[in-house]
């Protein structure tokens, strides 16, 4: 008896390794995931720390805001008035980005001065995990 084909042990061989090697591939790509939501959050906040330091150079103060949440509500872009709903037609920000995961950055806003919270998941570009905050200052844990 002559027969080509696989056997069973072979074919379940086969499938173990392609099991493992697909368990490390997850593992990998939920890591790069957190640094990507990481990037865009440092990207997200030197975005509006650029737009609201040509507001303040306009308006020589920044946008009222209390304890606010960007990019929802009355916060979803920057216009010559400060933060609105809609009607950006000569806008500092067109679109007030927001946190990929927690669905907003909180603002809270003096008139010299601002702070926007945001939380890190992961280590980046020497900041370490957890809560951050961008001021005029910078970006700083």
């Amino acid at each position: 008896m002559n027969k080509k084909g696989f056997t069973l042990i072979e074919l379940l061989i086969v499938i173990a390794i392609i099991g493992l090697l697909s368990t490390l591939a997850v593992v990998a790509l939920g890591s790069a995931r957190v640094k990507a939501r990481d990037s865009k959050r440092l990207a997200d906040l030197k975005q509006l720390q650029t737009a609201l330091e040509l507001y303040y150079t306009d308006q020589n103060a920044y946008p009222a805001g209390s304890a606010a949440d960007l990019g929802t509500g009355s916060y979803a872009c920057l216009n010559s008035a400060g933060f609105a709903l809609t009607g950006c037609t000569s806008p500092y920000m067109g679109q007030v980005p927001v946190d990929p995961k927690a669905g907003f950055y909180k603002y809270t806003s003096a008139s010299s001065s601002y702070t926007i919270d945001a939380t890190l998941e992961g280590a980046v570009a020497g900041l370490t995990a957890g809560s951050i905050q961008l001021s005029p200052a910078g970006i700083k844990n």
